[in-house]
């Protein structure tokens, strides 16, 4: 038992002295933004079941990791985040101009049909 009020006590005091500032705040909303593509996905995935990768999660990803990289950048200062998020920003960019890339062709395929 000791072994776990040893471990746990710098996590409970950092919990304790918790300060919401308005870049954790964006950091925050990053972190959401990101998370909730995963959820939008699932549910494109159930509802035409099959894997699904909807606009909206390469829009998510897009300003999640915007969000995220701003706040590693100038809130934080912090290299380990500010590498974690460079790469997925322009991942999203890309597939995210690439599936409206595809749609634009869908619609004008459609139009000429």
């Amino acid at each position: 038992m000791e072994f776990f009020s040893g471990h746990l006590a710098p996590i409970l005091q950092a919990l304790q002295q918790f300060e919401l500032t308005p870049w954790k705040m964006v950091g925050f909303a990053g972190t959401l933004l990101f998370t909730s593509r995963w959820f939008v996905q699932l549910y494109y995935t159930r509802k035409y079941k099959r894997v699904v990768m909807p606009l909206a999660f390469w829009w998510l990803s897009v300003c999640g990791s915007v969000l995220l990289l701003a706040y590693f950048t100038v809130g934080k200062n912090d290299s380990v985040g500010i590498i974690s998020n460079f790469f997925p920003v322009f991942v999203s960019v890309y597939n995210l101009i690439v599936h409206l890339r595809h749609r634009k062709h869908d619609i004008a395929g459609d139009a000429t049909a």
